[in-house]
């Protein structure tokens, strides 16, 4: 954890959306982890944050329960319908819809309450379908985002309209990130939703078991990604509610690109998985390649990603291993 300011996380409440999914969790973790007393999580059962009303309530409620205004409040948006190609072919309109109508309400209620700052959190699939690399954030609006996951990405996308917007006529303090795709322990395993790396590990593990010499894997192996490990994007996110104030898009990333053909194959060695992999080119690649610029992150946040990927991938596949069972 970098060296930060006990009295920010001391003297601040922070209301988590999604504190309780994959990525949530651990910026659960990293709050307790810098001693922050006053955390809410906003709970689905008791804060559907796609109806307004409960947004309306959650704030009413935080505010009766501190017994004061929300000035000191920092809310920390994660909660997001989110999944692989698959889901996001099968969805589109959920995807839009869900992801819209729970952070642009949200964000409206927190500046009519008087919320101190706002962390958006973003999508890489924002950025055009053909973005030069390494993506950067002067970049992010030249162009349409990839088919499959546009409207994901647009929805994600006008919370940085949104924030741009509010701080331009109110002073809000709203800051957009935006995180490459992640990886890690508790992420989704759901062969329906899953993104690659835990779809992956999982077919391998399970074709392990069966004893099937073949693989069926999505595509043709050519397109690029990058990835951040759980921990990494966690504390990015915190780094930036602590030290950036800014209005333009930060990007979360590990620099590091990798082919979907060899992250196959790597996963396919470290869960032991020795047959073949066969590669469904009726299946759709997603985009390109991604790839992200992230020195706006470390200048102006101090964020450096630090798990190495083999690493992050083996303690993934180990949870997993741990884990399946009760899933």
């Amino acid at each position: 954890m970098e060296q930060t300011n006990s009295d920010f996380w001391k003297s601040n409440r922070f209301i988590v959306t999604g504190g309780s999914g994959f990525l949530g969790s651990f910026v659960i973790d990293g709050l307790k982890k810098r001693g922050a007393p006053n955390i809410i999580i906003p709970h689905l059962k008791d804060y559907d944050l796609r109806d307004i009303n409960a947004i309306r309530r959650l704030f009413i409620d935080v505010a009766r329960y501190q017994g004061d205004k929300l000035a000191d409040t920092i809310v920390i948006h994660l909660a997001a319908l989110a999944g692989g190609i698959g889901a996001n072919l099968a969805r589109p309109a959920e995807f839009f819809y869900n992801n819209l109508m729970m952070g642009v309400p949200l964000m409206h209620e927190a500046w009519k309450n008087g919320v101190g700052k706002f962390v958006a959190i973003g999508t890489i699939c924002a950025y055009p379908k053909f973005t030069p690399l390494p993506f950067r954030e002067e970049d992010l609006w030249n162009g349409y985002p990839e088919e499959t996951n546009a409207p994901y990405g647009l929805a994600k996308k006008m919370l940085l309209v949104q924030a741009q917007a509010y701080r331009n006529q109110y002073g809000m303090n709203a800051i957009y990130l935006l995180p490459v795709n992640l990886y890690g322990p508790r992420d989704n395993f759901n062969l329906e939703t899953s993104h690659v790396i835990p779809a992956l590990i999982r077919k391998f593990l399970e074709a392990q078991e069966r004893g099937d010499q073949q693989v069926i894997v999505w595509g043709d192996g050519s397109p690029t990604r990058e990835f951040l490990y759980v921990e990494d994007a966690a504390e990015g996110i915190l780094l930036a509610a602590e030290r950036y104030n800014g209005s333009e898009p930060v990007n979360l990333g590990s620099s590091k690109e990798i082919s979907i053909k060899d992250l196959a194959e790597l996963i396919a060695r470290l869960t032991g998985f020795e047959g073949e992999l066969i590669w469904d080119t009726s299946k759709p690649n997603g985009q390109p390649r991604r790839a992200l610029d992230t020195r706006r992150a470390e200048k102006n946040f101090g964020f450096k990603a630090k798990m190495p990927f083999e690493e992050g991938l083996r303690r993934t596949v180990t949870w997993y291993r741990e884990n399946r069972r009760t899933l």
